[in-house]
């Protein structure tokens, strides 16, 4: 197993296949995009799927979400999300992403295997999409989310980060939007993993925030402690369910104690957190010939150092140099 020294055991794995992506959000680059990796540094999709079988056969991983930059854009995903969900046992199999494309792709994926979608949107207002992504594709979300949905990739997750003084006054109407069309939106504390590294906690709209801006039009009841288990979402009933709510407090409310998350970039290195500033190389020695049990144990060395928190509230914080797009969600 992916055991660390705390105890915590690694089932869910990340798995970004680029850090490329069509959108170019304020809270994680700069409008101009980023210097990409070249090609030739990135997993093939025969690599991938390698690295995945031996987290799934031989470490105990049993959730699978790929991620990037936006995985939309590799070419070969459907097929890596079908060899994924042909493996022993088979994984559960998930997908974070901007939407884009989302239309086209959901039911290929779905025919795949693929079990879910997690869909990033921020705002209902298209003109703050514009202003927020530099990029007028607004219409695209919404179309990728209804695709999705009738795909039957669900429960269709939405994921929104506020900003305070920017789309902060949707809270409600987000909220009330997504019960309308039947998706499960989580708020996300917004993180310190932007390029530009201009991430401010005066800025952030902390998790107690959303949950007051709430609070004032639904009545929210605390879900289920023991079957939130590891995930990063705190849950709340919506005026007395079964629609629900998540909040993922990554800064005031971390979750560090109870992670089973690792992740591995979309050139090979393992990252024992998002805000980890090392990484394990896993590519270099498949490159050069390493077998599976020595790819194994190289893995289960790398999670043995994962450190017992993010350390955000530690003077000596440093955010990683990597920002969110290279790194995967």
């Amino acid at each position: 197993m992916l055991r660390d020294s705390f105890g915590r055991v690694a089932t869910d794995l990340r798995v970004s296949l680029t850090d490329k992506c069509n959108l170019r959000c304020t809270y994680c680059m700069p409008p101009e995009g980023l210097d990409w990796l070249p090609n030739a540094q990135l997993l093939t999709a025969d690599e991938i799927v390698r690295l995945v079988a031996i987290g799934v056969e031989r470490l105990g991983v049993t959730e699978v979400r790929y991620t990037g930059g936006e995985p939309l854009l590799r070419r070969e995903l459907v097929d890596i999300v079908s060899r994924t969900t042909a493996l022993e046992p088979r994984p559960q199999v998930s997908l974070t992403t901007n939407g884009i494309g989302l239309a086209r792709l959901a039911e290929p994926l779905a025919a795949a295997g693929l079990d879910r979608v997690n869909v990033s949107l921020d705002t209902l207002d298209p003109a703050t999409f514009k202003r927020l992504a530099h990029r007028d594709r607004h219409a695209d979300v919404i179309a990728g989310l209804a695709a999705a949905d009738r795909a039957g990739l669900r429960p269709v997750k939405v994921n929104t980060v506020l900003m305070r003084g920017v789309n902060d006054h949707e809270a409600v109407p987000l909220l009330r939007w997504c019960l309308e069309q039947g998706y499960e939106l989580r708020f996300i504390e917004q993180m310190p993993l932007d390029a530009q590294h201009g991430w401010s906690r005066d800025e952030m709209v902390t998790a107690d925030e959303i949950l007051q801006l709430l609070s004032g039009e639904f009545d929210l009841a605390a879900d289920d402690l023991e079957e939130r288990g590891s995930a990063p979402a705190e849950r709340f009933l919506v005026d007395g369910g079964p629609a629900r709510v998540g909040v993922i407090g990554s800064v005031t409310r971390p979750f560090c104690g109870s992670c089973d998350r690792v992740r591995l970039t979309a050139d090979g290195q393992v990252r024992n957190c998002l805000f980890a500033t090392e990484e394990s190389d896993l590519k270099t020695a498949m490159r050069a010939g390493a077998s599976d049990e020595e790819l194994a144990e190289r893995w289960i060395a790398a999670v043995a150092r994962k450190r017992a928190g993010h350390g955000i509230d530690d003077p000596s914080f440093l955010q990683p140099s990597r920002p969110m797009s290279a790194i995967g969600g």
